[in-house]
């Protein structure tokens, strides 16, 4: 007959049992109409925010295209709202659009975040220019130049919407001023070149066009400008050899075309009618 099992074998027979009891209970199914306890899942990591682009490839932006500039600025104004930088490069892109009320808008933004940026006024002042509304340049473009008496940019500038609004004598006061600054200036000498151009007094625009053409710094808007006024003068063999110079062939063939006809509508008409000063031409000439 044999005997029960004592207490202390029990116990340990409970114990060696425990797991295997459990790992058959996790793999019995549930009774039907019991409740299957939900499954944990892992919450997907949050997208990373945007960041702005490095300072190399910002500096690289300025080789784009205005098309792909002004999408490049805009999406880092978008990031950074407060991205002075940004809003002022998306205005001179936009500008090079021709967008211009929407360049004036941007670089506001900019004023309204730093009422003294001095980058902020110029590009504010050149986007109405741009927009022959001169008049609204001239309050930004007295800001700068109060901020920066030594820079000779402000005044340059500030004389092409002078003369857009046909304050002539203004305008020639300015340029004065900023020949002061920097003396010889192309840029300087080309704006006050080509409001004499404007009044029909081509004589005194070839001297300082002349003037500005010699210098080191005269850049391709500089020379275009003379080929210009010799082509309104009827000096078309000089004017061809300059073009040619700059332009590949076709381009100069067009030019000299249009040179032509210019000169023979100058000829027959004692006073010629003004040049109208594009935003091309002022591109390199007044900051």
């Amino acid at each position: 007959m044999s005997r029960a099992p004592s207490l202390a074998t029990t116990a340990l027979i409970a114990v060696l049992m425990a797991p295997a009891v459990s790992h058959a209970a996790a793999q019995a199914p549930a009774p039907a109409g019991s409740a299957t306890a939900p499954q944990a899942v892992a919450a997907p990591a949050p997208p990373k925010p945007p960041q702005k682009a490095s300072p190399q490839a910002r500096a690289d932006a300025a080789r784009l295209s205005p098309l792909a500039r002004a999408a490049f600025w805009g999406r880092e104004a978008d990031i950074d709202p407060t991205d002075v930088t940004a809003a002022i490069q998306l205005a001179s892109a936009l500008r090079a659009l021709g967008q211009y009320d929407t360049a004036v808008q941007s670089a506001g933004k900019a004023l309204v975040i730093e009422p003294n940026n001095m980058d902020a006024m110029m590009e504010e002042a050149r986007d109405y220019i741009a927009a022959s509304q001169g008049f609204y340049a001239i309050d930004p473009l007295t800001r700068a130049a109060a901020l920066a008496p030594k820079d000779w940019r402000p005044l340059s500038l500030m004389g092409v919407a002078y003369a857009q609004v046909r304050r002539t004598d203004d305008a020639q006061a300015v340029w004065r001023q900023a020949l002061a600054l920097s003396p010889d200036n192309p840029a300087v000498l080309t704006n006050m070149a080509m409001e004499f151009a404007a009044q029909g007094d081509t004589g005194q625009a070839e001297t300082l066009l002349r003037r500005a053409a010699a210098q080191p710094t005269a850049n391709l808007t500089v020379r275009q400008d003379l080929t210009l006024v010799l082509g309104l003068e009827g000096k078309l063999s000089e004017a061809e050899t300059l073009l040619r110079r700059d332009l590949p062939p076709e381009l100069a063939d067009a030019d000299l075309a249009y040179l032509q006809a210019a000169s023979s509508k100058t000829v027959a008409t004692p006073a010629p009618a003004a040049p109208q000063r594009s935003w091309d031409s002022l591109k390199g000439a007044g900051g």
